[in-house]
Parts: C-alpha cells; sequence; structure tokens
C-alpha cells in the first residue's frame, strides 16, 4: 500500500474532517432519515431519498478519509533544510512579468492553489524538486513554457 505524503496541517485537516463527519454529519442524517420515514409513504417521498442519497455521500467520504488517514505519511518540513524538498516554502518570480508567488510543495489531498499549496506532483513542483535559491527553473504548462528565478526557500 502506497504512503501518501502531507505536512501536519494537511494530515490535522483530514482527521478533523473525518471527526465532523463521524460526530456530527452522520447523526444528523439519521435524524434526517427518521423524520422523513414518518412522513409516511418512502416511494414519493422526496425528503427520504434526498437524505438517503446525503448519507451515501457521507458514508464514502468518511470511507475515502479513513483510507488516506491510514495511508498518510506526515512529514515535518521543519527539519529540512538547503535544496527544495516536500514542504519547503518557495518565493519563486515570474522571469516574464516579475510577478513574485509564494507555495508550499504539499501532497496531493491537501493541495489548492487559491492559497499557494501547490501538488508535489504539478509540473512546477517537479521542477523545483532539488532546486536552490538563485535557480531558475524552465516550465512546461497548459498555458505555455514559463521561467521561473527561485527567490527563498523556507521550511516551517
Amino acid at each position: 500500500m502506497e504512503k501518501i505524503p502531507m505536512t501536519r496541517a494537511g494530515f490535522v485537516a483530514l482527521d478533523e474532517e473525518l471527526k465532523t463527519l463521524k460526530t456530527v454529519d452522520r447523526p444528523a442524517i439519521i435524524r434526517d432519515i427518521a423524520e422523513a420515514r414518518a412522513h409516511g409513504d418512502l416511494s414519493e417521498n422526496a425528503e427520504y431519498h434526498a437524505a438517503r442519497e446525503r448519507q451515501s455521500f457521507i458514508e464514502g467520504r468518511i470511507k475515502e478519509l479513513e483510507g488516506l488517514i491510514s495511508r498518510a505519511e506526515v512529514i515535518d518540513p521543519a527539519k529540512f533544510s538547503g535544496s527544495i524538498k516536500f514542504g519547503a516554502t518557495v518565493t519563486l518570480v515570474d522571469e516574464d512579468s516579475d510577478e513574485e508567488r509564494t507555495y508550499q510543495i504539499v501532497g496531493e489531498t491537501e493541495a489548492d492553489i487559491e492559497r499557494g499549496l501547490l501538488n508535489i506532483r504539478s509540473p512546477l513542483a517537479r521542477a523545483l524538486i532539488g532546486k536552490d535559491e538563485g535557480d531558475s527553473v524552465e516550465v512546461r504548462t497548459p498555458g505555455g513554457d514559463k521561467s521561473y528565478e527561485i527567490l527563498a526557500i523556507r521550511y516551517i
């Protein structure tokens, strides 16, 4: 079974979502189903069918989260230094537009480009791994080739 790398923050977020699903959402949907059943004929009861669908989604997500958590390999980036590795927070400048961006390289399950969390398997992250401050990297993106200079590397 393949381990899934993630930061402590990513692991905690998954664990909290799992706890919420089990302690809040699951009991609420069970109440909703019982209430919908009390309304009578289940074959034409839209509330009942909607509640069952939601229950199916919740149970599926619980199984998915349990699988992810069981295979999680929590990596503490603060223990690293030097060239770019998993967990590094990297500040880049686009060599064409001079636009600066900062990303943290994280696991697939916690990636969120809008929050600056870059998937370890993305083209940019793969190009950055092993590089040092001052290096330039060429990345083939769906929008065309991009060149970035690495301004800073931090491990926090």
